[in-house]
């Protein structure tokens, strides 16, 4: 686990993947008591939300300009290692609720890269391929 926690430019390629193509494109969450979302919605015990990850990575407002584009290179700090990100840029949540397989996920999803990296033969494609909206 140790050279895969190393791999800072796949680990960021990894989430800019999630990021655009989360494996859970929706979320339903139901308040267990009253709160209040940042927008100021106020909830109610039992109110439920729906939360889009598809659209979530998608946002321009919490992406910027280039939040159509593949850009792994958004996930570094300036010292060119994994920079932090809010929870709610997230799919598997964060703190007391994050998902408890998350980390597991990333070193096999390292390890896979790796394999395929290692065993096959990849070039890069001539074409910078923009997603459609």
């Amino acid at each position: 686990m140790g050279k895969a926690n190393s791999l800072v430019y796949l680990h960021a390629a990894l989430c800019e993947s999630l990021r655009l193509y989360p494996p859970v494109p929706f979320e339903r969450k139901t308040a267990v008591d009253a709160d209040v979302l940042p927008s100021g919605k106020e909830l109610m015990p039992g109110d439920s939300v729906l939360i889009s990850n598809y659209c979530m990575g998608r946002m321009e407002g919490v992406w910027g300009k280039d939040c159509m584009e593949f850009r792994p290179e958004r996930w570094f700090n300036d010292e060119g290692g994994l920079r932090y990100e809010p929870s709610y840029k997230f799919i598997s949540n964060a703190g007391p609720r994050t998902c408890l397989g998350k980390e597991i996920a990333f070193v096999q999803m390292k390890t896979v890269a790796a394999a395929l990296l290692w065993n096959f033969a990849v070039e890069v494609v001539p074409v910078i391929p923009k997603l459609q909206e």
